[in-house]
């Protein structure tokens, strides 16, 4: 429940106001005695006090709106988790069930086939026609060979027919593979396809990610963006922590039009084929990462930084230079010590504020917003 408590203007005029106008302004009275009835009542509540032209009263108001798009997002929607666990990556595994009990919402679990069948039925017209939006799109480097290509943009097409038909708001996905068969090749040609779907609203988390996939979805929902992130490396020279990932990413956040770059290996898994490279747009940047405890609860984790200017690798990856104002080694212990997972979404802006609201209404003291 939110209550807004606007007066007509900034302040009365004392000299000229009646007891009817007076009246106008009083919504301050009131206030209190909701508030008391709504606490007894065991009801959660918010409130903004301010005027009807007051920027900041409004700029509170747009931030529980917000909240309530990704809430809602959150309680009604339905996340893809297709393949299976990487290999050894104990943190990033999620009991599915903490998933609806923390924040609702159901888990598709699917299988690679369920993408193999609608590869299968793309036919050549469509997979011409995504190419020519993926030219739109990105930049294409001398890399890309035209077979891998063709393949992403088949692939991509595949995936959002997979996204049609199950109703998904999400996706984290993985599959290993072996010598080049058929589940490994729909792996390693994932990156196109799930970075137009983020771009879309749809985020897509490789590695199995799940909570990073639903880290991604209410980073977007906040306007930031969000894109799939992880550690690269420090610089102690330029006191920046280098981050990003080989796919995907959200497009809108890039500083200038991304690449597709070709790789002939991938920097965490089987396959080969065409990955997304770009540096964030330079500014206020949010990480924001879903840690689950060891209770079962989950835990949101955040931090800003500045996304600065220097030398990034070309190496098909979403790499920024992070300034967090400290020591880099200092800001990786601390971050790492909250038991966040090794992959977060990366969003632009400052949106700490938006992220608090998304949290359930305090009932028992003031809560500035």
């Amino acid at each position: 429940m939110l209550l807004i408590n606007l007066q007509p203007t900034e302040a009365m005029d004392h000299a000229t106001f009646d007891t009817g106008q007076w009246l106008a302004y009083c919504g301050a009275c009131p206030l209190p005695e909701m508030a008391n009835t709504f606490l007894r009542c065991g009801i959660p509540f918010r409130s903004v006090s301010g005027y009807l032209e007051d920027e900041r009263a409004w700029a509170r108001i747009g931030r529980w709106i917000k909240a309530a798009g990704v809430r809602g997002a959150l309680r009604t929607g339905r996340h893809g988790l297709m393949g299976h666990l990487y290999p050894g990556m104990l943190d990033v595994s999620t009991d599915l069930t903490l998933v609806t009990a923390n924040l609702g919402g159901h888990v598709e679990t699917l299988e690679f086939d369920d993408l193999r069948v609608r590869v299968a039925a793309v036919t050549d017209q469509e997979v011409t026609e995504r190419i020519g939006l993926a030219r739109d799109t990105f930049e294409v480097d001398p890399s890309v060979q035209d077979e891998d290509f063709r393949w992403a943009a088949r692939v991509s097409v595949g995936l959002d027919a997979l996204v049609d038909d199950f109703g998904l708001d999400s996706l984290a996905y993985y599959h290993r593979g072996l010598d080049g068969e058929q589940h490994e090749r729909l792996g390693a040609g994932m990156i196109l396809g799930a970075s137009l779907l983020t771009a879309r609203g749809i985020p897509a988390a490789g590695e199995y990610e799940l909570r990073t996939s639903l880290a991604m979805l209410i980073v977007d929902r906040l306007g930031g963006g969000g894109s799939f992130t992880e550690l690269q490396a420090l610089n102690f020279r330029d006191n920046v922590v280098e981050m990003g990932h080989d796919g995907p990413a959200h497009l809108s956040i890039s500083r200038r039009r991304p690449l597709l770059r070709g790789l002939g290996v991938y920097h965490g898994k089987r396959g080969w084929g065409v990955s997304v490279e770009f540096d964030v747009r330079h500014g206020p940047v949010t990480l924001a990462g879903i840690a689950q405890q060891r209770d079962g609860s989950f835990r949101l984790v955040v931090s800003t930084g500045q996304v600065v200017g220097g030398p990034l690798l070309r190496i098909g990856n979403t790499t920024s230079r992070v300034d967090f104002g400290c020591d880099p080694g200092e800001w990786t212990d601390a971050w790492s010590a909250t038991g966040i997972s090794h992959h977060w979404a990366l969003g632009i802006g400052n949106l700490i504020p938006e992220l608090r609201a998304t949290r359930g209404p305090a009932r028992h003291r003031a809560d500035r917003g």
